[in-house]
């Protein structure tokens, strides 16, 4: 988010005002430096595929196939790129498991698993439930605790 945008968010934050001008100094400075961040070669990447459709079209012929391990870890701009990237080939596979999110912290979507089994029609879904790690009660209690997140795809994890 912008800095603007980002101060909409959170105005009702005692220390709003400040956080912002330190986002705004730090935009500043990486402005001044003509640096960018690990959030503005995502964002940038965004926005020059959104403005520049022949750029886009460029990356999706050399890349018409996309792999994304970890898939309930990305964040919102993160699935944008990804939902643009594959729109033309839809030859996309992704690795996730939305029981497994562990950085909604850093913003991390776990609802990004079934927006992209909504967004792309008659996607096949695998689910590797046999777990080879952990034993039966291990197992066991991770179903009773994990039946209960919301959105969530249903699974029964299960060992030999």
């Amino acid at each position: 988010m912008s800095p603007d945008a980002y101060y909409l968010y959170i105005k009702k934050d005692k220390f709003a005002d400040i956080i912002i001008d330190t986002y705004k100094a730090y935009q500043k400075e990486l402005l001044a430096s003509n640096a960018i961040d690990f959030d503005d070669m995502l964002v940038k990447v965004y926005e020059l595929f959104k403005t520049y459709p022949s750029v886009l079209d460029a990356y999706q012929e050399r890349f018409k196939y996309i792999h994304i391990d970890e898939f309930q870890d990305t964040n919102t701009v993160q699935y944008e790129l990804v939902k643009l990237m594959a729109s033309k080939y839809r030859n996309i596979f992704a690795v996730g498991d939305e029981d497994q999110c562990i950085y909604s912290w850093r913003g991390a979507k776990f609802t990004n698993v079934q927006k992209l089994i909504d967004d792309f029609d008659g996607i096949k879904v695998f689910k590797l439930e046999q777990n080879y790690r952990s034993t039966k009660p291990i197992l066991d209690t991770a179903n009773k605790i994990i039946k209960n997140n919301v959105n969530r795809l249903e699974k029964n994890l299960w060992t030999q």
